[in-house]
């Protein structure tokens, strides 16, 4: 039986995860799933991709704040609806959305943890990023996340690449959403609709993997594995795909634990 076995929320896009037995789905996703993400003085989103640092940056969700800390910093608390800065139109890839500025304090924190001029901003309202993919329906909106709002991937599809791998590399290099054992490497590959708990989703397109992948994060040190070896084996249009992006068909409740049933598997063409 295919059951969910990890559950992560990742509050501020790109710094660490928080792992949990239970998670909300709301309108973008699980709540509090970046919800909050860090801009330069441009406007523009700033992720891993340039600023690996951000993997050090821990996050607990102590109540309703955050608390963060990271290497050589006092701990920093982030109120979910702390002091209400000016809002201002951001930028995340093609998107441009509406955000609330967190203030002087986090933004002098995360310059200082990064060396470089950096803002946090929280995500206006739920309904202020609609989801811009072509696969989008009416209401689909999503948080600060790439593109689309969970990732999920096998423990199987991980275990196949590790026995390609001389040095394994741990889930968090692909920093999922949902987890699910109990399958064969990469059968999410060929599923249409699930539902898991009380939640229905729909699998919008593979997940096209970055130099993200190449970060340790515990470290924080840029590697050139496991894209390395992902590319030989994974690579479809020139593309490296590991892992499924989902959008959810409804709103509620789901656990560590929970049966994956699959509803409908995807067509090949």
């Amino acid at each position: 039986m295919i059951r969910v076995s990890r559950l992560v929320i990742y509050p501020i896009k790109s710094c660490r995860g928080v792992e949990v037995n239970l998670a909300t789905v709301g309108t973008t996703g699980f709540e509090l799933d970046r919800r909050w993400m860090l801009i330069g003085d441009d406007g523009r989103f700033l992720s891993q991709r340039e600023h690996h640092q951000l993997a050090l940056v821990r996050v607990q969700i102590e109540g309703d704040l955050l608390r963060l800390e990271a290497p050589g910093l006092s701990s920093l608390e982030v109120g979910f609806d702390g002091a209400v800065g000016p809002a201002s139109r951001v930028q995340i890839w093609d998107d441009e959305c509406a955000a609330i500025d967190e203030g002087d304090e986090a933004a002098g924190w995360f310059s200082r943890c990064l060396g470089i001029s950096a803002r946090l901003v929280r995500m206006a309202s739920d309904n202020a990023r609609p989801l811009g993919s072509s696969t989008a329906e009416p209401g689909d909106h999503v948080s600060f996340a790439d593109g689309f709002p969970f990732l999920l991937l096998s423990a199987a599809s991980l275990d196949g690449l590790n026995r390609r791998l001389s040095l394994p590399v741990p889930m968090d290099r692909f920093r999922p959403n949902i987890v699910v054992d109990g399958c064969q490497p990469h059968a999410e590959d060929g599923w249409n609709r699930i539902r898991i708990g009380e939640v229905g989703f729909r699998f919008a397109k593979p997940c096209a993997r970055c130099v993200i992948t190449t970060v340790d994060q515990a470290t924080g040190e840029r590697k050139r594995e496991p894209l390395r070896t992902l590319s030989t084996y994974r690579t479809v249009d020139g593309q490296v795909l590991f892992g499924q992006n989902l959008v959810h068909e409804g709103r509620g409740l789901i656990r560590v634990g929970d049966s994956v049933e699959v509803l409908d598997l995807a067509r090949n063409e």
